[in-house]
């Protein structure tokens, strides 16, 4: 053991054969030396055990955001739908014109980021699109909580922001910091997060023929989109062959009828959209590449 002496440590030791003990003096340099090393390694220690008190708060956070009620509905859907990356080549008869990209992915805080863009060049025309949703999503219901819009190229520019509050029963249009009153008890969706609600449908109730979503535009006016069965078919796309339902949405005072085919196989994703409007197709869609993430 130790004693501190006349600013000297002396160390105590038993001689085994003789039980003498011997008092050996240290440097008074080394003595110092081992009370700064004494000192250093209680600093130390202190300040691991405050270091370890700060984090601990921090993993009892993230261990409750991990089981919150959020975390576990967001991982309960993730299980039927993955989150994804799809692209589409985009055709105009027959000639591709650009591609598509067809995103879904989960956040942090228990949200889903649904995301779909365009990028289309044909002679002199050119057409770029985003649109992005934040969405919850609650015994298999989407509900919108944003929606993001742009569009760029020839023509005019578009821009949309828009911020959903479901408890306030409003919506803001943060482009022109305007807010309008809405009804979402209907399952009101915006114009991007419908395509995700109606491929939870298809995977919830195969046999379900016709589908109605009130969607909220761009302008903040309520639509419905009515999607009705119309047969099976087997198609062959750059992404190989897929067997497929096909949906139809016909607006008849524009002469607007857009096609709609999604795959059983692929867990009802789209895969192909095909639109004509007065007999002329506008365009075509048809998935080249799926990327589970």
């Amino acid at each position: 053991m130790y004693e501190e002496h006349s600013n000297v440590l002396t160390d105590i030791t038993t001689n085994s054969t003789t039980n003498n003990y011997q008092i050996v003096a240290l440097p008074q340099t080394e003595a110092v030396s081992i009370k700064v090393y004494s000192l250093l390694l209680d600093y130390l220690m202190r300040k691991l055990l405050s270091l370890l008190f700060l984090t601990l708060p921090l993993m009892a956070s993230a261990t409750d955001i991990a089981s919150s009620p959020a975390a576990q509905q967001q991982n309960s859907f993730a299980k039927t739908i993955p989150a994804f990356r799809a692209t589409y080549t985009l055709l105009r008869k027959s000639d591709p014109v650009g591609e598509a990209i067809r995103e879904l992915s989960y956040l942090d805080d228990g949200k889903v980021k649904y995301h779909y863009e365009t990028d289309i060049s044909w002679l002199i025309f050119s057409d770029t699109r985003n649109e992005t949703a934040i969405i919850d999503i609650k015994d298999n219901q989407v509900i919108p909580l944003s929606y993001d819009y742009k569009r760029e190229g020839t023509g005019r520019d578009k821009y949309y922001q828009w911020q959903y509050d479901l408890a306030g029963k409003t919506a803001t249009d943060l482009k022109k910091d305007k807010k309008i009153s809405l009804d979402f008890t209907d399952g009101l969706l915006d114009k991007l997060s419908y395509h995700l609600q109606n491929r939870i449908d298809l995977i919830n109730n195969p046999e379900q023929k016709r589908f109605i979503y009130p969607v909220i535009s761009t302008k903040g006016s309520i639509k419905n989109y009515q999607y009705q069965y119309d047969g099976k078919e087997e198609l062959i796309l750059p992404y190989g062959l897929v067997k497929t339902i096909r949906l139809k949405r016909e607006i008849v005072e524009k002469k607007r009828i857009t096609y709609a085919w999604f795959a059983p196989e692929l867990n009802y994703l789209l895969v192909k959209l095909y639109q004509v409007k007065g007999g002329s197709e506008q365009f075509e869609a048809q998935l080249t590449t799926l990327e589970l993430k």
